[in-house]
């Protein structure tokens, strides 16, 4: 079901940048607009799992270093059939863990200093376990295809406020000029709100391949209780932009709208946990 939704929501925004370029550029400003978000995008993809790391001053540890996180991350990656990542330790006291890479070849998985303090062995199992799901699903690519399709929908909207500004609406008359400033007020925000929604759906993926791979939903179930208190007790200094890697929100805290949120509710995840068998 998750998959039909994130599918849905793809073609949502396939469809708001088809709508809004044809309203303000035609075929022309389409094209124009979805180039440029593909370029950019296309480096965030590329070279992301070296920026989130190096942003968070993560570090790469071998099996020797770390035994136990190894050990658990390379017999869950057999289990899902999963090539073994790279594993690294973030520094830090908020326990949250993700994951990165542009394919099963080059993924890392990372978790924080307080994670491996407060989780015990079952716990984590349930969270290395949603993390490797997301490299399994190829969650970075479907996110990298999103942000490439609402990058262009906010570059368009940028496009019409200065065409409003300077007054070159569509016809040139006060219509065209109002259309203009709507499409610019709200093209973004719906762009994000649907983005934001393809990210909890992959969420709730994650969450049930996860207790699959491990075995363990009550755990994971668990270890979400955990990490969600604390990321509200222990605020981590994350970076908005990459919030929605980690698997709780890092920014719950300051979360003011839900609809705006990368992740689902704690406590609707933790329920949909403890209802599978």
């Amino acid at each position: 079901m998750n998959t039909i939704k994130t599918g849905i929501l793809l073609c949502a925004l396939t469809v708001l940048l088809m709508m809004i370029g044809g309203y303000f550029g035609g075929r022309q400003g389409i094209v124009i607009a979805f180039i440029f978000a593909m370029v950019m995008n296309f480096g965030s993809y590329w070279f992301s799992d070296k920026i989130v790391l190096k942003m968070y001053r993560a570090r790469q540890v071998s099996e020797g270093e770390a035994p136990e996180l190894y050990s658990l991350i390379k017999t869950l990656a057999l289990k899902a059939g999963l090539p073994m990542p790279k594993v690294y330790i973030v520094p830090g006291d908020t326990p949250n863990a993700f994951a990165t890479g542009r394919n099963e070849k080059h993924a890392v998985v990372a978790v924080t200093e307080g994670l491996l303090r407060i989780l015990n062995r079952d716990e984590l199992e349930g969270v290395l376990s949603h993390e490797l799901t997301h490299i399994k699903n190829k969650d970075m690519l479907i996110g990298s295809i999103a942000a490439t399709l609402a990058g262009a929908i906010i570059m368009l909207a940028s496009m019409a406020k200065w065409a409003a500004i300077f007054g070159v609406g569509r016809d040139d008359d006060e219509g065209g000029i109002f259309g203009l400033i709507l499409m610019a007020i709200l093209a973004p925000i719906a762009a994000m709100i649907i983005q934001m929604a393809i990210s909890r759906s992959r969420e709730y993926m994650a969450d049930k391949g996860g207790a699959r791979i491990s075995g363990k939903p009550y755990d994971l179930a668990g270890a979400l209780e955990k990490l969600s208190q604390a990321s509200k007790a222990i605020p981590m200094q994350a970076n908005p932009s990459t919030a929605h890697m980690f698997i709780v929100n890092p920014l719950t805290g300051k979360s003011l709208m839900n609809l705006f949120s990368t992740h689902p509710p704690a406590e609707e995840r933790i329920a949909r946990l403890k209802r599978m068998r």
